[in-house]
């Protein structure tokens, strides 16, 4: 493998535990639609896979119904005049940031996130680290979302790496999915917004408990390649 020369972070469940504000937009969305709404833990098992399957999920209707799209055009509203109301850092995430900054300015930063678009940039802007990531690829921005592997195969090209030197970090099995079938590294973080079990089946390449170990992952794989290929070349 290359040594890592981008990484491509998940948002939600990552970076930041936006759980709060994901239970209000979607019960905002099935209240405003005369819908009864749901408690926390109920909503949160829905997450991961963009705001169109949340809200049909959460209203029990098929993605593909009309109805879905009313809810979601809820969802996104809300969410936009609601971007960080109760979001927090994951532990760790934020030293973790600083110190990529800091110490590895070379690693090329992004965010591979199924959350929408305006929502995406609408949190990174409140939370002021928009300019921390180089390019974002978000849900909508293309046909395919994760577990496809076309979302982080484009950022990929957007930080100028390849997918062997890229690192996908994500709490879900479908960020290590996508990792896998783009042919890059995946980090996981057992942030506790989903299953354990379901997120050590997908079998990533590392679990960390929290993103504070990640900046030391990555330094191993760097020194690690750095050994092969000085080693290589003196055998030649």
């Amino acid at each position: 493998m290359l040594p890592p020369t981008a990484i491509a972070f998940d948002l939600d469940g990552t970076l930041i535990d936006s759980r709060g504000d994901i239970v209000a937009a979607v019960n905002h969305a099935l209240i405003s639609t005369r819908r009864a709404p749901l408690p926390g833990p109920v909503i949160v098992r829905f997450v991961g896979d963009g705001a169109r399957a949340l809200c049909a999920r959460a209203a029990q209707l098929s993605e593909s119904s009309d109805d879905v799209s009313v809810l979601v055009e809820h969802f996104n509203a809300y969410y936009l005049e609601h971007p960080i109301d109760f979001t927090r850092w994951t532990p760790g995430a934020q030293e973790t940031l600083e110190a990529f900054a800091e110490d590895m300015p070379d690693i090329a930063l992004g965010v591979c996130t199924n959350k929408p678009r305006t929502v995406t940039e609408a949190v990174l802007a409140a939370l002021g680290i928009r300019t921390r990531f180089r390019a974002i690829v978000a849900g909508g921005d293309l046909p395919e979302k994760k577990p496809a592997p076309a979302p982080l195969l484009l950022l990929a090209k957007m930080l100028r790496a390849t997918p062997e030197s890229l690192v996908m970090v994500g709490d879900g099995p479908q960020d290590i999915e996508c990792a896998r079938r783009a042919g890059a590294r995946s980090v996981a973080v057992d942030s506790g917004f989903g299953s354990h079990a379901r997120l050590l089946s997908a079998r990533p390449d590392v679990m960390l408990r929290t993103l504070s170990e990640l900046p030391e992952v990555i330094h191993r794989w760097r020194e690690a390649t750095a050994r092969i290929s000085v080693q290589g070349g003196k055998r030649g």
